[in-house]
């Protein structure tokens, strides 16, 4: 198969089930509702090392917001166990403290059913001056700080969604990638409900499950999809001509919405010049029940 130009792999992405909550984060100015997003979302890259993954989703309008405010919807993935605590920890110490800052659900905007709600007792940081307000049609707790006062709900929903859809750019050298990279995380910004977690959307690194040689180690270079140990290694997958290889990684409120980023990502990153093939990571099932096969993802363009 091919799209303007590029091989795509006849292969598929392999990804996970996770659960997901979708604050929405406003401020004073859309600069200031982004730094709290950035905040909240830092080391949040991969459960393989991280307590969750996250990343910020879309901007929201000030129309589209309970107050009237510019914002950043963000996600926040974990597993059920832990994501509660992710929730209050992540808004506790980096959007509480942040000036101006309010916080909303804003899952209910980007899937039709919210199955399960979060409670979080942040009012208890007021020391017994807080109170409860209405904002937006929204009862939200107001709390005195130093600042004046800082508005949020409490509840948060939680929905079952998707991590790990994937796909690999391979290009000829170090730049083109990253050029087809960036092109890629640009697009899929553009879909609601989703994020790239990474540093700028991009893994670098790439890693397989646990390790060959290190048993204490539960992830590993995926040696693989090394361009430098093409002639080292049986069984690499680097195509011939490929020097650089970047993965772009997707977490999702559904499967809808994951397949839609992929496809935006491989359409903007096979226009970018020098870039040969893409293809995308799986385990052969053992990672997780959801197969995002390229050739179905990519339907409407090819």
């Amino acid at each position: 198969m091919e799209l303007n130009g590029v091989t795509i792999d006849d292969t598929y992405a392999e990804a996970f089930p996770t659960w997901v909550a979708r604050p929405v984060i406003t401020a004073v100015t859309e600069e200031w509702a982004y730094r709290a997003a950035v905040e909240a979302v830092g080391f949040a890259t991969s459960t393989i090392g991280c307590p969750a993954e996250a990343g910020i989703d879309c901007f929201v309008s000030p129309d589209e917001t309970p107050d009237g405010r510019p914002g950043y919807a963000i996600l926040i993935c974990a597993s059920k166990k832990k994501l509660k605590e992710q929730v209050l920890t992540r808004i506790s110490e980096c959007v509480l403290t942040a000036p101006t800052t309010a916080v909303f659900d804003g899952l209910a905007d980007v899937v039709a059913e919210v199955p399960e709600k979060l409670p979080i007792k942040l009012h208890f940081f007021g020391d017994g001056f807080e109170e409860k307000r209405e904002v937006g049609g929204r009862t939200v707790w107001a709390i005195p700080i130093m600042e004046g006062e800082y508005i949020g709900e409490e509840e948060f929903g939680a929905v079952k969604g998707v991590a790990g859809g994937n796909f690999f750019i391979m290009s000829e050298n170090q730049m083109a990638a990253l050029m087809a990279a960036e092109a890629a995380v640009d697009a899929i910004s553009g879909v609601c409900g989703v994020i790239t977690s990474f540093p700028g959307g991009i893994v670098a690194s790439g890693s397989k499950m646990g390790s060959k040689k290190y048993k204490f180690m539960g992830a590993s270079t995926n040696e693989a999809y090394c361009p430098t140990l093409r002639d080292r290694v049986e069984g690499s997958k680097v195509p011939e001509g490929v020097k650089a290889i970047y993965e772009i990684v997707i977490d999702g409120v559904d499967e809808d919405s994951v397949k839609t980023a992929m496809a935006e990502g491989i359409r903007a990153a096979s226009l970018v010049p020098g870039v040969k093939f893409i293809s995308a990571g799986n385990f052969g099932g053992s990672l997780g029940p959801f197969k995002f096969a390229l050739k179905d993802v990519l339907a409407d363009y090819l």
